[in-house]
């Protein structure tokens, strides 16, 4: 399975290797953008994008963006509970 995770575009990095700077979350990376290129890359900046692997794989609306990152979300807090409850397995295997 893939998995995009949404970004928002801050700014033009390097404009001739098609690279910008977008934030994931307060993360800062830069990743490429050759496959949602606009014919001014500047158009970009402010743009949601969804990114995988270092690239901007397409743009998407500001409400996707939001819906997808409370849905990582929701797999994080689901992830420590499953987390959770194997240590509280564990532990109690190891008490008897």
């Amino acid at each position: 399975m893939c998995l995009g995770i949404p970004g928002q575009i801050v700014e033009i990095t390097d404009p001739e290797r098609l690279m910008a700077m977008a934030d994931v979350s307060g993360v800062r990376r830069e990743v490429s953008v050759a496959c949602v290129v606009t014919p001014d890359l500047q158009d970009l900046v402010g743009q949601w994008v969804l990114i995988h692997v270092g690239f901007a794989m397409s743009v998407i609306d500001a409400e996707e963006a939001e819906k997808t990152l409370e849905a990582l979300r929701g797999l994080g807090e689901a992830q420590e509970t499953l987390e959770a409850m194997a240590e509280g397995e564990a532990a109690l295997e190891g008490t008897q």
